[in-house]
């Protein structure tokens, strides 16, 4: 009887061959591809955030987000996407000499900012949606807060985090690839992404969403005024932090965290382990 699952080492092979593809894509197709992985991701962190915004138990909180922040993935991987943080595993096709680390790199350059691109068009169409008035703003006030905790995290925390949150979304992407259908796909990609959103970890793409959506919303004074009503936030915290500045303070940490989560301790390791298999194939 066939199984119903592909072994690692059928993974890795699979997931380096994707990553031949990866790096061979035309322009404008991987520019394509990257505005929607980030405006999917932006979907399931708008959502999460619209179902926990007035649950005060963190735990609670968490829990139910993280049961529906995995939506973001799993429209890349049944409807087509290229996230940043996936794509750090085509470091195991460097490493097996597949394609080069130019194009790899040059790969990632263009699904980043393409991911940006695709989170910051949800996070304007969310905030003229009228979405963020639910509660009397308090939906605002929520996405201020979410975005001025992440602008103010210091660099070693954000690596950190950053790290345990790829070393998750990469797992879960080859989970993904292990299942051989739908529901086991859905499955596979669930838990890990739970598991990570409950953890708080910092993932550069959502917050590719979550910090300009702060950052808009911080320009309208309802909301404003809701943040200091209900989480002690001046309009000065705001105007210090919440920026463009804040938003670099916290890309460049998060996403060197996302590439050593990604790279170092899934990839290489992985490609460590099976690549006899592989290699003999």
């Amino acid at each position: 009887m066939e199984n119903n699952f592909n072994t690692p080492a059928q993974v890795l092979e699979a997931n380096m061959k994707a990553g031949e593809g990866k790096a061979t894509l035309p322009l404008l197709k991987c520019i394509l591809l990257g505005i929607m992985a980030g405006a999917f991701i932006a979907f399931g962190g708008a959502s999460s955030n619209a179902a926990i915004h007035n649950i005060s138990n963190q735990g609670l909180a968490k829990a139910l987000a993280g049961t529906i922040f995995p939506v973001g993935l799993m429209m890349i991987v049944f409807v087509g996407g290229e996230l940043f943080t996936g794509d750090c595993l085509m470091i195991a096709g460097v490493v097996d000499k597949r394609f080069s680390a130019l194009k790899m790199m040059k790969t990632l350059v263009v699904v980043w900012l393409s991911n940006l691109v695709g989170a910051v068009i949800i996070a304007t169409l969310v905030y003229f949606s009228g979405l963020l008035d639910y509660s009397n703003g308090g939906l605002g006030a929520f996405t201020i807060k979410v975005a001025l905790g992440k602008c103010t995290l210091t660099p070693l925390k954000a690596v950190c985090s950053g790290i345990l949150c790829n070393i998750l979304v990469c797992i879960a992407v080859l989970m993904a690839t292990s299942a051989k259908d739908i529901a086991g796909k859905v499955w596979a990609i669930f838990f890990p992404i739970w598991a990570f959103v409950i953890g708080g970890w910092e993932h550069c793409v959502a917050n590719m969403f979550y910090i300009p959506a702060g950052i808009i919303s911080s320009c309208n004074d309802n909301y404003v005024a809701k943040a200091e009503k209900l989480y002690g936030i001046t309009a000065d915290q705001i105007a210090a932090n919440l920026n463009i500045g804040g938003f670099i303070s916290n890309q460049i940490p998060v996403t060197l965290g996302n590439i050593l989560g990604g790279m170092v301790f899934v990839a290489l390791p992985l490609y460590a382990i099976h690549k006899s298999k592989v290699c003999n194939k």
